[in-house]
């Protein structure tokens, strides 16, 4: 079994973890358990809360104390035990307890993944710009699998997409100890106190270029999640006027669109960040979301569902273009010796203050145009397009940095 194999099938686990339950378990606490919305906000904004603290604090620990991919392994073990018990737990206090822990073992993963999968390429002998996006692509499909099997299998609904979850992040708890050893940079040398907690990350902020794009990086983080939170919820709102449209009864499928965006587009990052550079690659992606909520706005499971198709096919562009070839470029700037703690600071703007932010803000946006629990999707969208729009306008005053293509050819090491 080649290594690229092996890292193949780790990222494959890692987001059929997550695509088991992400998308559809809103419908399971909105139908089946009968939670109000604030509620299933908040428990999907566990994982916001989670990333500001934990994915810091793990690549800490892997950066100067424990191998990667024992943390990595470990920290899946128990998420699959928290996700089995969440099965069992009805009540809106103890899940939300339950998946509040389980977040806080499950986002650092997300960074982790990254880590690992550099370190494991970078010692083999391979380009990480070029062979980790093939890579990171197995992990979409496995979401996109994960989302297919609970749809198609009328799981939705059901607590069983938190057994497929559990029993797939149990299986990939155990695999991740068997990969190549990552261990940590740190040496022996007489370090500060700041060095040996690990905050040699956050000097990235001293530099203005990292500062911007950390700033950034956090703006945009919050428009992430906000799709794949409402976009069940949206859909299943037009079963009244297209009860038989195959989005409104399989709306799991057609999200998936997305999914399969993105592994077209992961494979294209290679190409556009050594044509391009980041910022005309972020810029690209800021835009993406200002069409990708603008479509949803106008579209609908009817005669619209074109519309809603373009935007599915579009995110891959708005989620890609930001999130890997963000991650790959803190790894290029970042010095090796704090690369984990680096993806976990680039983890607590985008998945942790970020996503708290926009799952708190966008909240209360649905609140403000929802009237006799009518929602108005049209002006819901259009408020997060706006919003992307005034991103996509400011970026490119405030992030000046000057392209260099020979410089993506290889990252720091």
């Amino acid at each position: 079994m080649t290594i690229k194999f092996r890292l193949v099938l780790m990222n494959f686990l890692e987001f059929f973890v997550w695509g088991s339950w992400l998308i559809s378990m809103g419908a399971y606490m909105f139908n089946v358990l009968g939670f109000k919305g604030w509620q299933v906000g908040s428990i999907y904004g566990t994982m916001g809360i989670a990333a500001i603290f934990t994915p810091a604090l793990f690549g800490i620990i892997a950066d100067r104390w424990l191998s990667a991919q024992k943390v990595f392994g470990l920290a899946h073990i128990i998420g699959a035990i928290l996700l089995f018990i969440a099965s069992k737990v009805t009540d809106y206090d103890g899940l939300y307890l339950v998946m509040l822990l389980n977040s806080l073992v499950f986002m650092p993963t997300i960074g982790l993944n990254n880590t690992v999968s550099y370190i494991v390429l970078e010692k083999s002998g391979h380009d990480i710009v070029k062979d980790f996006p093939p890579i990171r692509v197995w992990g979409t499909i496995g979401f996109i699998v994960a989302m297919w099997m609970v749809d198609l299998l009328g799981w939705n609904k059901s607590p069983m997409q938190l057994y497929v979850s559990a029993g797939s992040g149990l299986l990939l708890g155990l695999y991740a100890f068997t990969m190549p050893s990552c261990p940590p940079a740190g040496n022996s040398e007489k370090k500060s106190l700041s060095s040996a907690l690990g905050l040699d990350a956050f000097v990235l902020f001293r530099r203005k270029k990292m500062l911007v794009f950390f700033i950034f990086a956090m703006l945009l983080g919050a428009a992430l999640q906000i799709t794949n939170t409402y976009g069940s919820t949206f859909l299943d709102d037009f079963k009244s006027s297209f009860p038989d449209a195959f989005g409104v009864r399989h709306s799991n499928v057609l999200i998936s669109i997305s999914q399969i965006s993105e592994t077209l587009f992961i494979l294209t990052i290679p190409f556009f960040l050594r044509k391009f550079g980041i910022r005309q690659v972020m810029i690209m992606s800021i835009f993406a979301w200002v069409f990708r909520f603008g479509l949803f706005a106008i579209g609908d499971p009817g005669p619209g569902l074109y519309l809603l198709i373009l935007s599915m096919i579009i995110y891959g562009m708005a989620f890609d273009f930001f999130n890997i070839s963000g991650s790959l470029f803190v790894e290029k700037e970042a010095d090796f010796k704090i690369r984990a703690s680096a993806q976990g600071l680039f983890m607590l703007m985008t998945n942790g203050i970020g996503a708290f932010l926009g799952n708190y803000i966008s909240g209360r946006v649905i609140d403000y145009y929802t009237v006799n629990n009518v929602k108005n999707w049209h002006n819901i969208w259009m408020s997060f397009a706006a919003y992307a729009l005034v991103l996509g306008i400011v970026f490119p005053l405030v992030f000046r940095y000057k392209h260099k293509p020979e410089e993506m050819l290889e990252v720091k090491h």
